[in-house]
């Protein structure tokens, strides 16, 4: 499979995305989708992956949406649906992918480039990384699912003031809003994506899909549906290969092997 805006490896169980338009900063567009989306079919159809990263290539992660496509398709109400609708369904399917999604943020990361982080599962910034959403310094309004994903994350009140008074957040302020999960020394974010990944890619693919799949339906669902969908989940878990090799290596008091 061939990628013009990404680059795409994977190896050890872990499948590497990298945003690759170093010269517009790592902008979204269409065939930045396109490419995002052909990775989710490579990822999908590979049983071997256990953890997927997103990184960026050059001196920031994502400046957000190109400008240029923005002005060339947003005069056009059907061309400008078409673009939105791809990005919302390449953004769901990221956030939907089975396995964990590690993003590891350097530089900016900016309003289409901070809802991107919002569908990863975990996310490592480089202490000089800088987050916000700027959509209001133009009277525009974030489309590609920050004003639902946000408030979801860190609560309505932080995340109006995010993008009604154009708020930047240092990584160390990210991190104490909940919006990254770890902060690192500067130039360091891939490999401390890396260890975080091999981590995860050591431990029970089930377990970690398992994870993932009743926490992103935590939102969805009231308590009493969420307890049913984990009683059901974690029953089909403990028949897998992995939980038996859990409870032998814990009886056996030796690491496990997934």
């Amino acid at each position: 499979m061939e990628f013009q805006t990404i680059t795409y490896a994977r190896g050890a169980g872990i499948a590497r995305v990298t945003l690759n338009r170093p010269d517009r900063l790592n902008a979204i567009n269409p065939e930045l989708l396109q490419d995002l989306d052909h990775a989710c079919d490579a990822v999908e159809a590979d049983a071997a992956v256990r953890v997927v990263t997103l990184t960026a290539a050059g001196r920031t992660f994502c400046a957000g949406a190109d400008l240029r496509a923005v002005k060339e398709l947003s005069p056009d109400a059907q061309r400008w649906g078409a673009f939105m609708g791809l990005w919302h369904r390449v953004f769901d399917r990221i956030e939907a992918l089975p396995v964990p999604v590690i993003a590891g943020v350097h530089g900016l990361a900016l309003a289409g480039g901070l809802e991107l982080l919002l569908v990863a599962d975990l996310v490592v910034a480089d202490e000089g990384a800088q987050l916000g959403d700027q959509h209001a310094n133009f009277g525009l309004v974030a489309g590609g699912g920050g004003s639902q994903r946000l408030p979801r994350l860190i609560g309505a009140r932080r995340a109006k003031e995010l993008m009604l008074l154009v708020g930047w957040l240092s990584a160390a302020e990210a991190l104490e809003w909940g919006i990254v999960n770890r902060v690192v020394p500067a130039g360091t974010v891939v490999k401390a994506v890396e260890e975080m990944a091999a981590t995860l890619a050591a431990g029970s693919g089930s377990a970690n899909r398992t994870v993932k799949a009743l926490v992103n339906r935590a939102f969805d669902t009231d308590l009493a549906e969420g307890l049913e969908l984990e009683r059901r989940l974690v029953a089909q878990h403990m028949r897998s290969a992995d939980a038996a090799e859990g409870l032998r290596a814990f009886a056996e008091k030796r690491k496990p092997v997934f």
